[in-house]
């Protein structure tokens, strides 16, 4: 049970030393109590203190890994049913299901879309992070070299290794354990070798039941022989059944404060349609409800766009706009002689705006201020983005001795800065861009046959 402010006072020094940067330890409790400071910024709290303070301040949902070094990720951690209400944590991962009962062809073919699918929106990387792996035919030779294949030709995937045969799963965990992967099968009859093998090789374990009832005594049984590391299947395979689990599942942890169900959950929605446009509406569905992992049957870019768009407008902080470093940012083949366009860092307008000049085929350059991260308008109107922000920017980034054209195209929205940023750079013509981004590719050719 999570403690409060004065609960929390009670098991510190009270040496009001200031070393962990609040002026008091009652102000540092009540920091902590909040969730926005760690136990351990304290120098000169008892290990038993720590040890408490861990187990009553951690979120309900346990926070998970997986993966290795570069491709290691964090799942569960949430706090919150609904994102206005704080913020969710650890987006979902999605994973393309493998088994080895496939052909040779079906398999390949996967694999180059599996690789296929990789891009950048908004700094971001987005490419598939999980390969399942389904072991069918009780061929240890044939699953391993399954994984082996593909995990080879696809070396950003974390293998999930998918069995219940305690045998093979020991195989494929020694020859695959150095990616991390995740070892899912552990059931009623076989989780005590399936958790001394997560155990041994510290892996993300995933317990599989027929229904939320015997998943909860089987995370029970789990829980007291000593492993926590664990990712929650409750066996549904349909629509309905899912949504209703993973909102059970949820609430049961959120809401009563039940650790037993304090974990993240998969969705398997490669069995739950066969068309791939209902298994892309499935898979929607479980990003906001509330997968962390989502297991697809096959991905191509139609699924990826819009799956990877939502999971990441979802898991960003709303109270925190997404921001673009600030700077001059170079687009194209751009030289001293290109036209410099000004946005603001707000990084949905900026990959917008930049999309529309590469469209154009103009080699520019975009000046990026300090605008607060917000859009063109919001920031005009809360005082971010003016003649000040701009020629401050333009000064800073050396925009002079970058360009030898004394010209800036500003937004079409907010034309009213025109003679304010003329006054603060001398010498600068501003040229009133379009109001749209859409409409910014012909603006910029005609804008450069009529400087040629």
């Amino acid at each position: 049970m999570a403690l409060n402010g004065m609960q929390i006072y009670k098991l510190l020094p009270q040496k009001n030393c200031k070393e962990c940067g609040f002026p008091t330890c009652l102000a540092f409790a009540m920091k902590l109590a909040q969730g926005n400071v760690e136990a351990e910024k304290c120098p000169y709290m008892s290990d038993d203190a720590k040890a408490k303070l861990s187990e009553a301040t951690a979120p309900p949902m346990r926070t998970v890994k997986f993966g290795a070094g570069d491709f290691e990720y964090a799942l569960g951690g949430e706090t919150v049913l609904f994102r206005h209400e704080k913020t969710f944590v650890n987006r979902p991962r999605f994973a393309v299901m493998f088994s080895d009962a496939m052909s040779s062809d079906e398999v390949d073919r996967k694999i180059k879309n599996v690789n296929e699918v990789n891009y950048t929106r908004i700094s971001e990387e987005m490419h598939v992070e999980i390969a399942a792996f389904k072991c069918e035919r009780e061929d240890k030779d044939a699953f391993i070299s399954l994984i082996k294949k593909v995990t080879d030709s696809c070396p950003k995937v974390v293998p999930m290794i998918m069995t219940e045969n305690t045998e093979i799963a020991e195989e494929a965990v020694r020859q695959f354990g150095d990616k991390g992967p995740i070892l899912f099968g552990a059931n009623d009859q076989n989780y005590e070798a399936m958790v001394n093998l997560a155990k041994d090789h510290k892996l993300l374990l995933g317990v599989t039941a027929a229904g939320k009832e015997k998943l909860y005594e089987l995370v029970e049984k789990i829980q007291k022989a000593g492993y926590k590391e664990l990712l929650l299947d409750a066996g549904s395979r349909n629509l309905k059944g899912t949504f209703d689990d993973m909102i059970n599942i949820r609430r049961t942890a959120l809401l009563s404060g039940d650790r037993t169900f304090g974990y993240p959950t998969v969705a398997f929605v490669c069995d739950m349609a066969q068309d791939k446009m209902m298994q892309l509406a499935c898979a929607t569905l479980f990003v906001e409800k509330y997968a962390s992992i989502i297991v697809l049957s096959d991905i191509d870019y139609s699924i990826a766009l819009p799956l990877f768009a939502l999971r990441q407008n979802i898991f960003t902080d709303p109270q925190r706009p997404m921001r673009i470093e600030q700077g001059i940012y170079k687009i194209g083949a751009a030289d001293e002689e290109s036209p410099l366009l000004v946005t603001v860092d707000f990084a949905l307008t900026y990959f917008i705006v930049s999309g529309e000049v590469e469209r154009s085929k103009v080699p520019a350059w975009i000046l990026i201020p300090d605008a607060g991260g917000y859009s063109v308008l919001t920031a005009w109107a809360a005082g971010k983005f003016n003649g000040k922000s701009i020629a401050k920017a333009v000064k800073e980034f050396e925009v002079e001795n970058k360009l030898k054209t004394r010209e800036l195209i500003i937004p079409g929205k907010v034309a009213v800065l025109k003679a304010d940023i003329e006054d603060e750079l001398p010498g600068w013509k501003v040229v009133v861009g379009t109001e749209e981004a859409a409409t910014l590719t012909n603006f910029l050719r005609n804008y450069k046959q009529a400087a040629s």
